[in-house]
């Protein structure tokens, strides 16, 4: 059964990680819809642990490119080399040839080298010497990324930040869990060993195709529907806003509500779904006037008071066909 799946995969992440469910719960959505993620947070906040013990979990080739300011695009994508012993070029293949991508501090490499992410984002392929190479199916980037008040950075331009399905922000646990992390250590547990920490695989590539697959046919009512996009419309309209959000981020908001729902055990989408991922899709697509700026207003602060405003369709909890399904 799915939600049975997606359960274990939770809770086998949950062994190496601690205290981040909320963290997971969103990585789980994107990803099961097949949207790639930033994690944006201070060094030392296991945002890479949180990304490595994901692609163990589903079982997936796994690469990481570190991200400096000498990085070129061809070191990410690949390149033709010439082989003197055939006479001829040969495609050597970049770490982005791969199921899961991790580009870590993606903010610390230029511009050129960022845009050298934009085409395997949204075709999962890349042109090589005027070639087309075809990614993985589950290609799936996830970025790590330090606050822009770090020195020694730079800011995504925004056609790539419109081209994550998330940005979550990892932030500092709470007194428990740090305690836990901290026992743990003591008792000489080492969370990045997989023996250690008893990380098995839940899938394959094929399951999790299937999951994907799977996900995108779960029902969503058309009142729900409308009121994902009422809140979308509004970010354009909004005062405090130069810029809202885009018709790609509805479609990755419907597509990630989805894979939510079926991480929640149900086989439909409930306004809640919708909701709980709001944040995680919307902030990052946003720009701020500088009026608003100025008063201080966040992103965030937008994103929930349009939240607060658009009316909830209260009738679509349980679509028809689901409940026509159940009996």
């Amino acid at each position: 059964m799915l939600a049975n799946v997606l359960s274990s995969f939770k809770e086998m992440m949950g062994r190496a990680v601690v205290g981040r469910d909320r963290e997971i719960d969103a990585l789980l959505a994107a990803f099961f819809s097949g949207g790639h993620v930033i994690l944006e947070g201070p060094p030392g906040t296991a945002k890479t642990l949180l990304i490595r013990s994901l692609a163990l979990t589903a079982g997936c080739a796994f690469r990481r490119i570190q991200f400096t300011p000498d990085l070129m695009p061809a070191d990410v994508t690949g390149t033709n080399v010439f082989d003197v012993q055939r006479s001829e070029f040969r495609l050597m293949k970049g770490p982005v040839f791969t199921d899961i991508a991790l580009a870590d501090e993606i903010n610390r490499a230029p511009a050129k080298t960022q845009a050298a992410l934009l085409e395997s984002m949204e075709e999962r392929q890349v042109t090589i010497d005027g070639v087309t190479q075809t990614l993985p199916k589950v290609f799936t980037l996830f970025a790590t990324m330090n606050p822009i008040e770090f020195e020694g950075t730079y800011p995504l331009p925004e056609a790539q930040l419109d081209r994550f399905a998330m940005k979550i922000t990892v932030g500092a646990l709470d007194e428990r869990s740090e305690r836990e992390v901290i026992a743990r250590y003591a008792r000489g547990l080492d969370p990045w060993s997989a023996a250690a920490t008893g990380l098995t695989p839940v899938l394959d590539v094929n399951r999790l195709l299937a999951i994907r697959a799977e996900v995108a046919q779960l029902a969503i009512e058309v009142e729900v529907q409308h009121y994902l996009v009422e809140v979308v419309r509004r970010t354009r309209v909004h005062p405090a806003l130069a810029w809202g959000a885009s018709t790609r981020a509805a479609v990755v908001w419907l597509a990630a509500a989805r894979a939510h729902a079926a991480c929640e055990g149900r086989s439909f989408v409930i306004p809640d779904d919708v909701k709980q991922l709001a944040p995680f899709v919307l902030v990052h697509r946003l720009i701020l006037t500088p009026e608003a700026q100025m008063e201080g207003i966040t992103a965030a602060q937008v994103v929930a008071q349009i939240l607060n405003e658009v009316p909830v369709p209260r009738s679509a909890d349980a679509p028809a066909a689901a409940v026509a399904a159940a009996r």
